[in-house]
């Protein structure tokens, strides 16, 4: 039987995910994906974004995923029990509610990333990895390669719209849209047998987003309001910028709003104060990571809007004299999943309140 084949990725982000190219707005990739039908049949293709392809005979029974957001969407999928280990494992409260008790009792194998030799020894048919090649923690090694991950029988997947970007052959031109994401569902739905469910998830993602486009429709891109993502947890010295291929992005441009930074061709870059100051924004969205509680995150958010009040270059910001701060954690914005959808509607809401409802979370499993 001729595999169907399902576009893949293939190379190296850091520590963060990005958004790389495929469907309207953009751009595109060396890779071609051919949407899974819904009956989730063997074997499937998967092809990176050079063109090579691994082949899935059969759903894997035992898989590894590298951190917290491709857990979640294994979870989300309906695969969570053949998940058998995590690295990055999703602190106290990041995963949605109705997700938080079946994916604490997958086992860690990092604290970060998967030590080479627990992953090769893990026992895995399947690992599947969100930001692509990228250091071990602890002295500096390296990840298995390919030949090491087949000698131990593990077939090795990406999620394209948060390891391609880094590629030569990445898209260039900024991500404005959800579709990289919506593959990367459907994906791994075809590799996991769980089609039927993933066309599920992408229809109640569009749904969300289809309201947002029809509520800001009438609203010129003229007059959306500029957007800057303060990621606090970056450091504060020198803020890091959302760039143009950073699923961020198209999540801020389908809320309704431009981001200050769409232009700089990468997906994050290290910037400078003054370049903030010179953008102005009219919003600005605290970014921080869950601490694991309520409580703390707050006082995260707290912190984050205080520097902003108190630090000489920004306290004169308009979107600072203005009070006009959008709370929204760091891993819904930057790293691709379900929840980009929820994220783009409460920006748009909070921007845009006479026309956008905010998300109601708790229908949504949050």
């Amino acid at each position: 039987m001729r595999p169907r084949v399902v576009c893949g990725i293939a190379a190296a982000v850091a520590l963060f995910a990005t958004a790389c190219g495929s469907g309207t707005g953009g751009g595109s990739s060396a890779s071609v994906t051919v949407r899974p039908d819904a009956g989730g049949g063997f074997p499937v293709a998967v092809a990176d974004c050079a063109g090579k392809e691994t082949t899935i005979a059969k759903a894997p029974g035992r898989i590894v995923t590298s951190n917290a957001s491709s857990l979640e969407l294994l979870l989300r999928l309906g695969a969570g029990e053949r998940v058998i280990g995590t690295g990055f494992p999703p602190g106290k409260g990041t995963l949605p509610a109705a997700l938080a008790e079946q994916g604490a009792k997958v086992p860690v194998l990092g604290d970060k990333s998967i030590p080479k030799e627990k992953l090769l020894g893990s026992g895995a048919d399947l690992y599947v990895d969100t930001f692509g090649a990228m250091p071990m923690m602890g002295g500096g090694a390296t990840g298995p390669s390919e030949e090491e991950y087949a000698a131990a029988g593990i077939q090795h997947v990406y999620l394209l719209s948060t390891a391609c970007a880094g590629t030569p052959k990445a898209a260039k031109a900024p991500r404005t849209d959800l579709a990289g994401i919506e593959e990367d569902v459907r994906r791994l739905g075809a590799v996991t047998g769980t089609a039927a469910r993933a066309e599920e998830l992408v229809a109640g993602m569009e749904k969300q987003l289809g309201e947002v486009r029809t509520a800001l429709a009438a609203v010129p891109e003229g007059q959306r309001p500029s957007y800057f993502v303060f990621d606090f947890d970056a450091g504060t010295k020198q803020p890091v910028a959302v760039c143009g291929r950073q699923v961020a992005n198209a999540v801020i441009t389908q809320a309704g709003a431009r981001n200050v930074f769409a232009d700089c061709d990468a997906d994050f870059k290290p910037g400078s104060w003054e370049d903030v100051v010179a953008k102005n924004p009219d919003w600005i969205q605290l970014a921080v990571r869950n601490r694991g509680s309520e409580e703390a995150t707050r006082k995260a958010f707290d912190e984050a809007e205080a520097f902003l009040k108190g630090f000489p270059a920004t306290q004169g910001l308009k979107a600072v004299q203005e009070g006009h701060f959008v709370r929204l954690g760091s891993e819904v914005t930057t790293i691709a999943g379900v929840r980009n959808a929820d994220a783009v509607r409460q920006i748009a809401a909070t921007v845009h309140p006479d026309l956008v409802k905010a998300p109601d979370l708790a229908k949504n499993g949050q």
